[in-house]
């Protein structure tokens, strides 16, 4: 079963997080090379994975969405789990490493991991 990556803009970013399920988002550009080379990659890994949401954004068309994540160089990608970003990376990824990556988020506790940010948010504030 082929998995449609869908193409986000500010206009539906928010409503495609959410559910539980992980999210993998892809940014990049039209005169990206490394963005072409990854682009069947994303594709292929998307379609391994019909429970999960991929989406990709334009970086050149949605600036206002890569500046909120403050994506600096494409390809970017960044796996969400339950509204949380999880990891970013740049650069072309190889198959392997994008399943690892996304083997690890399911793996996760969910709630370990917001344990985590709240005890970072009051160490912070402290």
């Amino acid at each position: 079963m082929k998995n449609a990556i869908t193409t986000l803009g500010k206009h539906n970013f928010d409503t495609f997080l959410e559910g539980e399920q992980i999210v993998v988002v892809y940014f990049s550009a039209d005169w990206c090379q490394p963005c072409h080379a990854f682009a069947p990659i994303f594709e292929k890994v998307a379609a391994q994975y019909p429970e999960l949401k991929f989406g990709s954004i334009d970086v050149e068309k949605q600036k206002e969405l890569a500046d909120d994540f403050n994506i600096r160089s494409v390809p970017t990608l960044i796996i969400f789990r339950e509204h949380v970003a999880l990891c970013m990376e740049s650069g072309t990824l190889s198959e392997p490493v994008l399943n690892d990556l996304i083997k690890q988020a399911q793996a996760l506790d969910m709630q370990e991991v917001r344990k985590t940010i709240a005890q970072q948010w009051v160490k912070d504030q402290g």
